[in-house]
């Protein structure tokens, strides 16, 4: 399965990404094994978003920029789904096409 490194960027990827590199300081993990750890994240993080989140969200906004990997950031953005809905000043979406992943 390959994998994007998108997901490193989230928060709880940084703050994977600090722990493995105060390990790998410290003597207490090898810089192959850390580099281990991240891979596997990604894989994890694309399988559990492709099979375990079921929700549909609809998302209304202003779109001021978009490039390449498509970099979506929002402001006066709108989340709405069968429960609740939430206004939030700015968000910031990346996404990628998914047919890259079968590559």
């Amino acid at each position: 399965m390959a994998t994007f490194e998108l997901y490193r960027r989230s928060t709880i990827g940084m703050c994977l990404t600090e722990t493995l590199d105060e390990m790998v300081s410290n003597g207490t993990l090898s810089p192959e094994l850390a580099i281990q750890v991240l891979i596997q994240f990604d894989k994890s993080m694309t399988e559990a978003l492709e099979t375990q989140v079921k929700s549909k969200v609809t998302i209304k906004g202003h779109l001021h920029t978009c490039d390449n990997v498509w970099t979506f950031i929002l402001q006066d953005a709108l989340f709405k789904n069968e429960e609740c809905q939430e206004n939030v000043d700015k968000v910031k979406i990346v996404a990628c096409d998914s047919k890259l992943l079968t590559q």
